[in-house]
């Protein structure tokens, strides 16, 4: 029942882990009703989310987050997200924002997926967008 997060290759930067952890455990329960949370955060390049991304999703294409449920009760949220620090450090730089920023929009945008939220349709992608600008709100405010 921990949050863990794990370097493959690249250094992520990630800072006061121990607040995120507790944000994103409140996060969780308010909107899963959940406190059993075990999930793994792993940081990574291009090539090896490219090489997740061909393999368990047949999308042949570069990707900032893959995100993995891997719960089998509803009582407990078990998952795996990937995130590529290559696309990070791009994305942040084409959208003009502060890498801290842009890392956790996207650890918030996984965490997101796993509450339900979806991202396909305009509407879904309008209605992330503006829970992860709510939550990196929140969470700076929180810090």
């Amino acid at each position: 029942m921990a949050i863990h997060y794990y370097e493959q290759e690249v250094r992520a930067d990630l800072r006061q882990k121990r607040n995120l952890t507790a944000f994103l455990k409140q996060l969780i329960k308010k909107k899963l009703g959940i406190t059993n949370i075990t999930i793994a955060f792993v940081f990574c390049n291009d090539e090896a989310l490219l090489e997740k991304n061909i393999q368990f999703l047949q999308h042949n294409t570069l990707t900032d987050i893959i995100t993995f449920d891997l719960s089998e009760k509803k009582t407990a949220l078990v998952a795996e997200i990937y995130i590529s620090v290559d696309r990070l450090r791009e994305n942040a730089q084409r959208f003009g924002v502060h890498y801290q920023t842009e890392l956790h929009r996207v650890i918030f945008h996984g965490v997101l997926h796993l509450c339900g939220y979806k991202d396909k349709s305009k509407a879904d992608k309008a209605l992330m967008t503006e829970m992860e600008n709510h939550c990196i709100q929140q969470y700076f405010a929180y810090k």
